[in-house]
């Protein structure tokens, strides 16, 4: 009996330590898959007919959620710069009561951005399903992500995995205690993004039917 404990024992230390290990050099390749294509000035975005704005919740409680907000702001910066001509909004739409991409599209609108420039993608549940569904689904091959710097290189890393052209356009960053939080997640997140791409073979959950944006 102990001998078996001690055996399982050392199977899960074997795991702890390998996952430990290799998380820095996930880091390392998902950065490196980027560097050169993220940009923090608007004025140094090429153009692409295409941004996909990834999406996250409003609120953290009864706050509004920096994250989200800081999107927006960067999604308007580059339209109203004529860096991008549509807004492909991707999220989670899990439930009647939790609709991201709704959500975004409604404040994008108050913000000027003209409805019929914005494309709601609401099986957005992972990077990865948004990032190749740009492709698979709406057709594009060529875009800009737009989000935080962290999460805009594992989406640029996805989309390069996956033979597609895309740059990232950072969003603010957040900082305090959830800033530090969500960076911590992220170590994690892109460990499986590299697992997904180099043994899993993930593909999103859902595809469907061709969408096409503009007639640009």
């Amino acid at each position: 009996m102990r001998s078996r404990i001690g055996l399982w024992a050392g199977v899960c230390l074997g795991v702890l330590l390998l996952g430990g290990l290799s998380l820095p050099v996930s880091d390392r390749v998902v950065q490196r898959a980027a560097e050169g294509s993220l940009f923090d000035d608007v004025s140094q975005v090429p153009h692409r007919k295409v941004g996909l704005l990834l999406g996250t919740s409003k609120f953290v409680g009864e706050r509004i959620n920096l994250f989200y907000q800081y999107r927006l702001d960067a999604a308007v910066e580059l339209y109203q710069s004529q860096k991008i001509d549509y807004v492909l909004v991707t999220g989670d739409n899990s439930t009647v009561q939790y609709d991201e991409p709704t959500t975004m599209r409604n404040d994008l609108v108050q913000r000027g951005i003209p409805e019929d420039h914005i494309v709601l993608d609401y099986a957005g549940f992972r990077t990865l399903d948004s990032v190749v569904r740009a492709n698979r689904v709406f057709g594009q091959e060529a875009f800009t992500v737009i989000s935080q710097k962290f999460h805009n290189e594992r989406a640029v890393y996805l989309a390069r995995a996956h033979g597609l052209d895309a740059i990232g356009f950072n969003a603010q960053d957040v900082g305090g205690y959830g800033g530090m939080r969500v960076l911590l997640r992220e170590q994690f997140a892109r460990l499986a993004a590299i697992l997904d791409v180099k043994v899993l073979n993930t593909q999103p959950k859902f595809l469907g039917e061709p969408i096409q944006i503009g007639k640009r």
